[in-house]
């Protein structure tokens, strides 16, 4: 259907769109390809329905209007059903108001929703073989970080204090747990800074209720602590005037170890060296680039790893360079927006021909 242009619905992460998820994926290819959409309603009929992750999954498979392409980016499928967390996801998400349904078998709605859709988009391998026993035709696509770049570190001088970096979701920080006594060793040794950048705090109860603050929790973790509130105009000034940066992810942690490369891969786009847990996405990424030296397995691995990084200006430039170069010869831009296309062209839609929009070309839905 190259040239013509179909109604395109979109059900996204937020209502702003100003989610991670929304302007990382979906809303980046839109740019790009001067997509006008609108956000979906399911009373309305479109050619195209673009689901985020937070859609609401309860109702969308009942849709029989159009092509549905489903971004399902987190590995809920490979958790357990038996974990208590899992088992109340469904409970969660219709208290929370985020689905109309309530689900008790949360990976069976996803498993319906597979099913439902014409594609599907996942971020790693093993989500792929998860959901290919309900959908034939799956993508695998990470995000586009272009409006987060705007430079790259050039300057691999090591301060005092040593400053590390973590960057990511308040939901996260508990994973720093797994390398505590590493940093408290290192920081006898050396005086270190750890840089949290995130948001200030996080809902307590079902992503809608209470407030627990970042820097508190941040804290309990490691005595030495800067927090910088996440936004798009300093990010990279604040990243690439930190020394290292770490990804800490507690391995036995099916959920968040079955995580993409995604932050790794935004890091290198900065041209920092960064320490990870090795995670499958994590620990396939350095060895690709020539640094699996980088990716670690246990407390000894993580000591080893940072100690290199702490005392090494060499070792900095090579890591953050090598990073960098991996990215942005395998994981450009570019690349990454012909794997969207891709995914609409194997369901019928050409937007190759699209004229990029400085804004993004949104309207509600009516």
């Amino acid at each position: 259907m190259a040239g013509i242009r179909p109604r395109i619905g979109y059900a996204p992460f937020s209502s702003n769109l100003t989610h991670p998820g929304d302007r990382r994926r979906f809303l980046a290819y839109a740019r790009a390809r001067g997509l006008r959409f609108e956000i979906a309603r399911l009373d309305q009929r479109y050619d195209v329905v673009v689901l985020s992750e937070l859609a609401d999954i309860s109702v969308w498979p009942e849709y029989r209007h159009g092509k549905i392409v489903y971004d399902s980016i987190d590995s809920y499928l490979s958790i357990p059903r038996t974990d208590l967390k899992q088992m109340l996801r469904g409970v969660a998400w219709f208290a929370s108001g985020r689905h109309r349904r309530l689900s008790l078998n949360f990976p069976a709605a996803i498993g319906r929703m597979c099913r439902r859709a014409d594609a599907v988009i996942c971020t790693t391998e093993a989500q792929k073989q998860q959901i290919a026993p309900f959908c034939s035709n799956v993508h695998i696509i990470l995000d586009i970080h272009d409006h987060a770049v705007r430079n790259r570190k050039s300057d691999y001088r090591g301060g005092v204090p040593f400053n590390l970096l973590w960057e990511g979701l308040p939901s996260n920080i508990p994973h720093l747990k797994t390398i505590r006594l590493v940093l408290h060793e290192l920081s006898q040794r050396r005086p270190v800074t750890l840089n949290i950048v995130t948001d200030t705090d996080r809902p307590r109860l079902f992503g809608r209720f209470g407030r627990i603050e970042t820097l508190a929790v941040a804290r309990r973790i490691f005595d030495n602590v800067a927090f910088h509130r996440w936004d798009e105009a300093t990010f990279s000034d604040i990243v690439t005037g930190s020394d290292a940066a770490i990804i800490p992810i507690a391995l036995d942690d099916v959920f968040a170890a079955g995580k993409p490369g995604n932050k790794l891969a935004l890091l290198w786009r900065l041209a920092m060296p960064v320490v990870t847990s090795a995670t499958p996405a994590y620990l396939s990424m350095q060895n690709a680039a020539g640094l699996s030296r980088f990716a670690c397995r246990d407390a000894a691995d993580w000591f080893a790893a940072l100690d290199r990084l702490m005392t090494n200006e060499g070792e900095r430039r090579e890591a953050g360079e090598r990073g960098h170069t991996f990215v942005t010869s395998k994981l450009s831009t570019n690349k990454l927006l012909e794997l969207w296309d891709e995914a609409f062209s194997s369901v019928g839609y050409d937007f190759r021909d699209g004229s990029p929009h400085s804004e993004l070309m949104t309207t509600e839905a009516t």
